[in-house]
């Protein structure tokens, strides 16, 4: 597998190549947001706000939220309710609380209809006023023997006692008497100070002063996730499903693209590496029946994570390339021999490629009339899966073209094998690659326009064959 999956334009080949099936997918997937959706019935959410006068501390206002979700406040709101066949408990579930801004406590309740989420969330904040306001009576009625009032008067006897000491003092105008009776009008003033802030923070008198701001107001929208939003997130993550699972697929492929991998795959050396120019309408596999239609439907039937086709040069530099391959071939084959060129089916350009070497075979001057020295060339297209490779008849070898990134090290080593069994020795193999060729401005026909005509499932090809 190359860094290629990791790159936007592989997410780019994707959308491109595979746009149908990532429509019929995002559909489906919108279908079952959508039947989310029926299953679960929309919800409505209302909120009642309760001001808490007074200083608090943010953990204060915590503990107050925490108290208007209990089962004491939820409790007794379902009672007020009488909702038929629900309870407390399943209240609990559908209120929440929070402190905000301000010294608020927002109170919200959850209901199938707008109106009873109005009368659940102002229900909740009615009984925990009172709750609160039960709280702050009981503790202010444990604390009248021992409490404020006990220290306000102790205060009150205190100022006595100061008062009482600074007409005991020395009358006169020493430094002293000046000095004691500055001292003691300096405590009475902490004394009132400290009564008056006391007042102030009266807790009793804070947690009796909370009130609701008004009744909730009812929701005229339901509460998230809303169909719409379940339709959405439903199309969304089947889409970004499809995207990951391609490019996981491509991740895990194991499909060979580098001469040194396929010749070891082989066994067999690579004589070099030949160009097949795109064509503008590239033929769609052939298939029969409901699966066949489906996937030619669905754009399944053509791989998506074949690189775009690079440029190449004229006719006349790929016939080069094609002569240099055949020349390495004879080459290697002094004597006059007959090869049998093994095709893997449905490798289109390969297929194209060995009808080019065939042509190239046929059309290469031989000292003799015989074609003597010149190897003759047989293209079969041979199954993958299982391979089958024609028994050995005149042939004294095999030579295997096939393109690159199309198949893995076992389907190549499955060929192998084949061609041993049919007794063909693998003699070489050649890579061939899909190219975007340049326009040429000879309207005459060309050898690639023949090459198809060459090709063959078991035909003989090229030369005098």
């Amino acid at each position: 597998m190359s860094d290629d999956t990791i790159r936007l334009v592989t997410i780019g080949r994707i959308l491109r190549r595979r746009w149908r099936l990532l429509v019929v997918l995002t559909v489906v997937g919108a279908l079952a947001g959508y039947g989310t959706s029926v299953l679960f019935p929309p919800r409505y959410t209302a909120s009642a706000s309760v001001l808490l006068p007074g200083q608090w501390e943010e953990r204060e206002l915590l503990t107050q939220a925490e108290i208007a979700t209990s089962s004491a406040v939820v409790d007794r709101a379902a009672d007020t309710l009488r909702w038929s066949g629900v309870s407390g408990a399943d209240l609990r579930d559908r209120v929440s609380a929070k402190a905000a801004d301000g010294n608020i406590v927002k109170i919200s309740g959850t209901a199938e209809t707008p109106k009873r989420a109005q009368q659940l969330s102002d229900r909740v904040a009615q009984q925990f006023v009172t709750f609160a306001a039960r709280i702050a009576d009981d503790s202010t009625d444990s604390e009248t023997d021992g409490g404020p009032e006990v220290l306000r008067q102790q205060v009150e006897e205190a100022n006595r006692r100061i008062t009482d000491l600074a007409n005991a003092a020395d009358p006169g105008q020493t430094v002293e008497s000046v000095q004691v009776r500055t001292l003691l009008e300096k405590l009475r003033t902490s004394l009132e100070e400290a009564m008056k802030k006391l007042d102030e923070a009266d807790p009793a008198s804070n947690k009796a002063g909370m009130v609701v701001m008004g009744p909730a107001a009812r929701p005229t929208g339901e509460a998230p996730p809303t169909r719409v939003q379940l339709v959405a997130a439903g199309a969304l993550l089947f889409f970004l499903l499809t995207v990951v699972g391609h490019l996981a697929a491509a991740r895990a492929n194991r499909r060979l693209r580098t001469e040194p991998e396929i010749a070891a795959a082989l066994g067999s050396a690579v004589l070099g590496t030949v160009d097949v120019p795109a064509e503008r309408h590239a033929p769609r596999p052939h298939g029969r029946g409901p699966r066949a239609r489906t996937r030619r439907l669905l754009g399944i039937d053509t791989r998506w994570d074949v690189p775009a086709p690079q440029s190449s040069g004229d006719e006349a530099s790929r016939r080069t390339r094609y002569r240099r391959v055949y020349a390495r071939l004879r080459d290697q084959l002094p004597a006059s021999r007959r090869l049998l060129v093994v095709v893997p089916e449905g490798d289109e350009t390969a297929r194209r490629a060995a009808g080019q070497l065939a042509a190239e075979a046929g059309s290469d001057p031989s000292p003799s009339s015989s074609n003597g020295g010149h190897p003759l060339l047989r293209v079969v297209e041979v199954p993958v899966s299982p391979p089958m490779v024609p028994d050995r008849d005149t042939e004294s070898g095999a030579l295997v073209v096939l393109s690159a990134g199309s198949w893995t090290a076992g389907e190549l080593a499955g060929i192998a094998e084949a061609c041993a069994d049919g007794g063909h020795e693998v003699v070489g193999a050649v890579v061939a690659g899909m190219v975007r060729a340049r326009p040429t401005p000879s309207a005459g026909p060309s050898a690639d326009d023949a090459a198809p005509a060459l090709a063959g499932r078991g035909q003989a090809t090229g030369g005098s064959v």
